[in-house]
Order: structure tokens, then C-alpha cells, then sequence
């Protein structure tokens, strides 16, 4: 495979290694959302983040152990219930994909991230440092911050 065609199948899991996860598919567009959920569920300055279509995410095991958090009105934050680690999103309204938290990754996924999203609510103690895009909250303005 060329170095920079990213492999179609990857593997993660929680960190108790309870919850293992398999992904057999590409992932939709990578950000770093810097939004006051993503950080507090995270627990650092972002959550980088993809969706992936439903059908290509595979629960290997640990499916009894998936606690649900309805953070937003339909907006579902799924993690392990015994060690607290965040593995995936869904939404109500979106039955064909859920968004994969790219820290329970196994490994590389050679997708990056494209852009720095909600930035207006991004952690005062962290600073961009790099040229992606950034966009505050309504995804629609870019900002220069």
C-alpha cells in the first residue's frame, strides 16, 4: 500500500481494555473540537474527532460495559463504564454514523485532523499553534484567532 493511502480497517478500545472496537472503513472528516462538552467529556483542550458510518464500527466485545450520557438534546457521548474512557458519539437524528474518539485508536489512523472547530469557546490556558482552519461554534465563520 502507498505510504499515503490510510488503511481501511482499524482497531481501538477503552483503557481498561474492557470495550474493543473495530472500524472497517474510512473515516469521514477529522477535527479538533474545542467545545466546552468535548473538553470537559475529554478532559483536556480538544476531543479530535471522525465520523464513521455505523455499519463500518464493530463493538469485539464489551458492548454490556457502553454507558449512554445524553449530553444535548438527541446528542448521545457512549464510554466504558468501568474506566471512564470516552470511545464514540451518536445522534438521534443520524442513524448512519456515529463520531469515533481518534485517542481510543490503536494505532495511526493516517487520516489528520483538517480544522480547529468551536474555537470561541476553546480553553483560555491552551494556544493554536498550528495552520489548520479554525471556525467558532457555528462552523460557518472562520476566525483569525
Amino acid at each position: 500500500m502507498p505510504h499515503d493511502e490510510a488503511p481501511t480497517q482499524h482497531t481501538g478500545g477503552c483503557l481498561c481494555g474492557g470495550v474493543r472496537f473495530r472500524i472497517d472503513g474510512p473515516f469521514g472528516v477529522v477535527v479538533n473540537c474545542h467545545c466546552t462538552m468535548c473538553r470537559k467529556a475529554q478532559g483536556c483542550a480538544f476531543a479530535t474527532n471522525a465520523s464513521v458510518a455505523r455499519k463500518d464500527f464493530v463493538l469485539l466485545k464489551g458492548a454490556e460495559l457502553i454507558t449512554e450520557f445524553e449530553s444535548s438534546k438527541g446528542k448521545y457521548r457512549c464510554f466504558c463504564r468501568t474506566c471512564g474512557s470516552p470511545i464514540y458519539s451518536r445522534r438521534v437524528d443520524d442513524d448512519a454514523s456515529v463520531r469515533v474518539r481518534f485517542g481510543t485508536l490503536d494505532g495511526d489512523p493516517g487520516a489528520r485532523a483538517v480544522a480547529h472547530v468551536c474555537i470561541d469557546s476553546m480553553a483560555p490556558w491552551f494556544e493554536l499553534t498550528d495552520e489548520l482552519p479554525r471556525f467558532d461554534s457555528d462552523r460557518r465563520s472562520m476566525t483569525k484567532k
